[in-house]
This record gives C-alpha cells, structure tokens and sequence, in this order.
C-alpha cells in the first residue's frame, strides 16, 4: 500500500522544477571536478578543526542536477516512510480503495511540487536514509552537492567561485563527520522520526479537523501571519518528539555553520564578504516565495542556523573544542531546545563548570 504516489513525486517534481543556470558543457564539467575535489579537501579541514574521529575514509561527494536531488529526496522519503506505509498496510481494510488509491496521487502531486520548489533552492545536504543495497544491507549516508544551484548562488552573489565553493563544502562535510564519526546520532533521529509518525492519529475526523487548521494557517500566512503547515498538521505528542528532533537539528546545523565560518578565515580568504552576502540572500526573494517559506517551516530551519551557531560558539568559548565534543557521547548529552537558548545550562549539567549568572549566560 503506498501512502503516496511515489512515481507521481517524481514526474511532477522534474516536471515543476525550474531549469538550473545556462552554462557552457566544459563550464558544468570543471564545476563537477572541483566539488568532487573540495568535498575531499573540506572534509580533512573540518575533520582536524572538529576533533571528530570517523573510521571511513574520506569520500567524494555525489554531484547532481535539480532532477537527480529530486530522484534522490524521494528515495530517502520512502525509507523515512516505511514504518507509516506497513502501519497503514495492516490497516488496509478500514480504508475503500479507492481513497487509497486518490489519496496516494494527491500526496504525490503535493510532494513532487514542495520538492520542485526545493530543488532550486538547497546547495547540498548529508542524505542519511537511502535504500539498502543490492545485496540487502543498509546503505551508509551520502553527500550531495546540487551543482547548479551552487553555480546560481556564486552567480547571484557575484562571490569569488572557488572560495564560495571551498565554504560550502565546509558545512555538508561538517554533517558528513557528525554522522560517520558519532555512530548513534543517525538512529537517535531515525527512532524519534519513526516515532514522530507512528504517533500520528488516523482516525478521519481527527484527520479532518487537522486539513481544516492547515488551511486556516496558510490564509493566515498569505496575510502576513505566522505559522507553518507543520505546527498545525501535528498531534500534541507529536510536538514534544518535533520538539527534540528540533534541537539535534538545531545542534547539527548550527555546527555546521559555526565550522564553516571558524575554518573559513584559513583556507577561503574571501569568507566575511561570502556570509554577509549570504546572509542577506537568505532572507530575500519575493512574497510569493517568502510565503511558501515559511508555510513550509524554511524560515525556521533558517533560524536554526543562527540559534545553533551561536550555541556552539557559546560552548566553544567557555569549555574549549573538547569540552563541546562531549555533547556527542549519547542522546542524554544532546542539549534541550531550552539549553540552546542557554548555552551555560548545557554547559552546567554535561561539562561540569559553574554556570554564569542568567543575565550574562544566555543567547536569546
């Protein structure tokens, strides 16, 4: 039983997607080459600033256009789904088949055309859940660059291409050794993620009453109010698992970001012109596309950006790299949404120093 049409995704996401920049076949080529060879490069620089072990070795990143991260996400989205699609399997005989069977090309329709959205927008990102392989054992993580989008981005910003390229590799390797050199932390979101969904109730009315909110929300951002689709979709029980996927996420990406500019300065000499050009881009674009990024939560991500880099550079300053470094011993070391806020309250309970007094110990 598919939950959504995944073909449909595809079709309609490689449909809607808007083509990438106009570039000459020897210009795609070399901007191939390099990111397959700055991937390598970053991953040694962020593998000595980090202090993070990893046993594999340092690997090329994967190069694909807007259509092949579309392919690419849908894949990772069924293995994310399956423990909802068997869920909804065993339940096959409350539902008629013909619902199944619409419902499953709507969905489809929907997330080919939020990925169609997304495809020209994201620069690279670390894909923790592929398929197993051929021979049935689960696949490792990999790392994407979407060639295109980077070329527009450089483009766009009319940075310098080789450094912009260096700094954004900076950052996908950083999540690259976070999930190959902490071993459990792929799990950990794994188990709260299967969680997330299987905590979802299905009974139609409940289902209804939900549509119904996410309706009002998007009237309500078209308007210039807050919100986002997934807050309104969601169960209370929900929430409170969301509210600890938010802050690993939060932890990653801030890392992340804060490696990227700490290593920057060494190794990409342009760095502050890239982020303060960067910056700016990223709180830019029309209302249209303000809108669906905030209906579909990108405003947030971007928050967490800005919340989690300030809570590692917080950690850092006070407890050195190694002291931040145990927040990778087990989930109970991972900080709460409410200690990212206050750097100084995850730095009292896991690090063992003497937190500052409130005034001068938060972030937010």
């Amino acid at each position: 039983m598919q939950v959504i049409d995944w073909d449909l995704a595809v079709a309609t996401g490689t449909r809607l997607v808007r083509p990438g920049p106009q570039v000459s076949r020897e210009e795609a080529r070399q901007a191939v080459a390099e990111l397959r060879r700055l991937s390598r490069e970053a991953e040694g620089h962020v593998r000595e600033f980090t202090r993070i072990d990893t046993e594999t070795a340092p690997q090329p990143a994967t190069i694909v256009d807007r259509p092949g991260w579309i392919k690419a996400n849908v894949e990772g989205f069924r293995v994310v789904l399956e423990p909802l699609t068997e869920r909804m399997a065993s339940r096959r005989s409350q539902t008629p088949a013909i619902v199944t069977a619409v419902g499953s090309r709507i969905t489809g329709v929907e997330v080919g055309a939020v990925l169609a959205f997304l495809a020209s927008r994201v620069l690279g990102q670390y894909e923790l859940f592929l398929p197993p392989d051929p021979s049935g054992q689960a696949a490792v993580g990999r790392l994407t660059l979407v060639a295109p989008n980077i070329v527009h981005a450089e483009r766009e910003l009319g940075v310098d291409p080789h450094d912009f390229r260096l700094w954004v590799c900076l950052h996908e390797e950083t999540h690259r050794v976070q999930f190959t050199g902490v071993p459990w932390l792929r799990e950990y979101i794994r188990a709260q993620m299967t969680e997330f969904l299987l905590a979802s109730d299905l009974d139609l009315p409940d289902l209804l009453d939900r549509f119904r909110s996410a309706a009002d929300v998007v009237a309500d951002v078209v308007r210039g109010g807050e919100g986002n689709l997934i807050d309104a979709i969601q169960t209370p029980e929900q929430k409170k698992i969301l509210d600890r996927l938010t802050a690993v996420m939060t932890l990653v990406e801030g890392h992340g970001d804060y490696v990227m500019d700490a290593v920057g300065p060494a190794v990409v000499p342009s760095v502050s012109d890239i982020r303060a050009k960067f910056q700016h881009r990223r709180g830019g674009g029309s209302r249209v596309d303000r809108t669906i990024r905030k209906l579909l939560g990108i405003d947030l991500k971007m928050k967490q950006y800005a919340e989690g880099s300030a809570f590692v550079r917080t950690v850092v300053a006070r407890a050195g790299m190694d002291g931040f470094n145990k927040i990778w011993t087990s989930p109970e070391t991972l900080p709460t949404q409410e200690e990212i806020a206050h750097p100084d309250r995850w730095i009292a309970r896991v690090v063992d120093l003497p937190a500052l007094p409130e005034a001068n110990g938060t972030t937010g």
